[in-house]
């Protein structure tokens, strides 16, 4: 009977399951000695995941600049990580100076408006549908009264927060201050030392697998880096473009919601709707033409992101159709919202990486082997016998 016991797979799969089910019981009833190690991960989280989101920016950077000579003079890498340190520190100081106290206005405003923004945007919809036969049908004004109590709450929740939470606050700026002191120290030895990392994964791998494993990680490596920077780019482009053509059709808050339509274009073709959403809004209580103008302004620059930057700098490297990333978005936002919306299409193209590599790897092992088995199976040329010899000779 112990012997059946032994040798069925049931007992096998019933112990595995008692022996986890023992360990998350404990680990749950010991909680508090693994507290110190997950404040540790909390505080080393974000820096790590910041200064490897900058590396994966910069990291091409670098490269350009350590291709730059003239005659004998090159550039190494040191010399160009303190070049692209230096960049980043004068294009932050800039933003520090001039664009983020105009964004704080702008926010300031915008939350001091919403009252009489909501109140606006209920006379044009209520003109909108005395105007229209086919909205008179439709009781807007409770619909409205809806929205303004919301926007209200929303506006009052706001204000009330930044007054009170002051202990909040004083966390807040501690945390970003320690951030912005070890954020830098760990993204200049990332840059620096970028070019060791893999070797010194190297010696830790086995030699059989030793060369699949570091071509998958440069690749992996590869696809990472060229979606962020290549996103950054384009987001740096609808935002900044966006924000001057609202500016040049004297659009409300037109930096700020350049901002938002930059920020947004983060999600591929949901980006740019849910961008235009605030900006139509406030033209709304403007006029109708208002509308009309940040319509043709965030066209054309969807036009030209969508045929130039787009397709140049990141649908070459990922080569996804769309119908796959709307699919991926609608799953990842229903399991995750918005972070998931964010990214499904790296962790997508990563995965994609992997699978293509390892398929490519499988299929070459498989050719090697099938030359290996014709070279040894390869049948012989039959010997002669010495009698036939002999007959040949005396012949």
């Amino acid at each position: 009977m112990f012997k059946r016991l032994k040798e069925s797979s049931l007992l096998f799969w019933s112990l595995e399951i008692l022996i986890v089910a023992s360990l998350i019981w404990v680990c749950t009833n010991i909680g508090f000695l693994f507290q110190p190690i997950g404040t540790f991960l909390n505080v080393v989280f974000m820096p790590i995941v910041i200064s490897g989101f900058l590396f994966y920016m910069l990291n091409p950077l670098v490269k350009v600049l350590m291709k730059v000579h003239y005659k004998k003079f090159r550039i190494n890498r040191t010399g160009a990580v303190a070049i692209v340190f230096v960049l980043l520190i004068g294009i932050l100081a800039w933003g520090a100076v001039s664009l983020i106290p105009r964004l704080i206005n702008q926010v300031s405003q915008l939350v001091s408006n919403l009252p009489s923004l909501a109140s606006e945007l209920q006379k044009e919809a209520t003109k909108l549908v005395s105007n229209s036969t086919v909205l008179k049908k439709v009781d807007v004004s409770t619909y409205m009264k809806q929205f303004n109590g919301e926007i209200s709450k929303y506006a009052q929740n706001f204000l009330s927060s930044l007054s009170t939470s002051i202990v909040t606050v004083i966390t807040t700026i501690t945390s970003v201050t320690i951030m912005a002191i070890t954020i830098p120290v760990i993204l200049f030895y990332m840059l620096k030392d970028s070019e060791k990392f893999i070797p010194a994964i190297s010696r830790f791998l086995p030699r059989k697998q030793r060369p699949e494993i570091v071509g998958l990680i440069q690749k992996m490596g590869d696809t990472i880096s060229s979606y962020i920077s290549g996103q950054v780019i384009e987001c740096l482009f609808v935002g900044t473009f966006t924000a001057i053509g609202y500016m040049l059709i004297s659009q409300p808050y037109g930096l700020l919601l350049g901002v938002v339509a930059g920020i947004a274009n983060i999600i591929p073709y949901l980006g740019p709707y849910i961008g235009i959403a605030p900006s139509l809004i406030v033209a709304f209580t403007q006029s109708p033409m208002q509308v009309v103008y940040v319509v043709i302004v965030v066209v054309i620059v969807q036009q030209v992101d969508g045929n130039l930057i787009y397709p140049n700098i990141i649908g070459r490297t990922l080569k996804i159709h769309p119908l796959t990333i709307i699919i991926l978005l609608l799953a990842a936002g229903n399991i995750a919202g918005l972070l998931g919306m964010v990214l499904a299409i790296p962790f997508y193209a990563v995965v994609r990486t992997v699978v293509i590599y390892l398929f490519n790897i499988v299929e070459l092992r498989n050719e090697e082997e099938l030359r290996m088995q014709t070279t040894v199976y390869q049948p012989q040329p039959a010997k002669a016998s010495k009698a036939t010899v002999k007959n040949k000779k005396k012949s």
